[in-house]
């Protein structure tokens, strides 16, 4: 059950907003809205809204890595992969429609895992707070800052596309701003850190940097280590140039090779 306090008008339209586009989609890999309701408490804006959701007893990937990391534990490349996959194609529905949705938050904390005994976990994707259809053309630097204002906001920074903190004047905006958050988050499932947090540990450092710069380091995994494509697959997702990055059919296709490969 989400629960969310309303106090003015612009708040009640945001939640009106969560509620339609979490009523679009129908997929596995997506949490389903099961019911909702809006009530009045008193004063022109004050309401409570009540958004119910099933029950997830094993945690978010965000809560999985923080355990995992305590331990020094990661998960085995077939878990990665499937995990990820899982992902995918929850976010191939959203960017399937017309027009595509982008989530706009992908990161471990809105990844619900459930663990079957003798089975790789099972993902969901959740939290659809920021999602909204994907494609904005930019064409003012008013918009720019508009824009970037709303990211600042609604999308989480270390998981953040560069275009959303750093946007030009004369931009447009595609769906492979998901792209980006998903390949920090498979980073994040391989290392249990997102790719750009060390930039907050070095003196002088700056996340946004690090980020809008594609900065990449590759800490200490597991041993043996990962294999090399699936460096290579986080690369190919973490490309500051939106254009450059690959669509989320092709993100599929590469994910079910890898999973043909390491898993047969």
């Amino acid at each position: 059950m989400k629960k969310v306090l309303i106090q003015s008008k612009e708040q009640l339209d945001l939640v009106r907003e969560e509620i339609r586009v979490s009523s679009l989609f129908n997929h596995p890999n997506l949490l389903p809205l099961l019911d909702h309701a809006i009530i009045a408490v008193k004063g022109d804006w004050s309401h409570e809204a009540y958004l119910l959701f099933p029950v997830h007893l094993d945690g978010t990937l965000f809560d999985n890595a923080n355990v995992m990391l305590s331990r020094k534990e990661f998960y085995s490349t077939a878990d990665v992969l499937q995990i990820f996959r899982q992902m995918c194609e929850g976010l191939k529905h959203m960017h399937s429609f017309d027009p595509p949705y982008a989530h706009n938050d992908v990161k471990p904390g809105n990844v619900l895992i459930t663990r079957c005994k003798g089975q790789a976990p099972v993902a969901t994707l959740m939290d659809f707070g920021s999602a909204r259809p994907a494609r904005k053309q930019i064409r003012s630097r008013s918009e720019a800052l508009q824009l970037q204002e709303w990211a600042a906001e609604h999308c989480s920074a270390p998981y953040r596309a560069p275009e959303l903190w750093d946007c030009p004047s004369h931009a447009d905006i595609y769906e492979r701003t998901d792209i980006w958050s998903l390949g920090c988050t498979l980073y994040a499932i391989m290392f249990n850190v997102s790719p750009f947090e060390y930039a907050l540990g070095e003196s002088g450092g700056s996340l946004q940097l690090a980020i809008v710069n594609g900065q990449l380091k590759w800490p200490a995994g597991p041993n043996p280590p990962y294999p090399d494509e699936l460096r290579q697959f986080v690369i190919w997702m973490l490309q500051p140039q939106s254009e450059m990055r690959p669509h989320i059919g092709d993100v599929v296709l590469h994910v079910d090779k890898l999973i043909a490969k390491y898993l047969s």
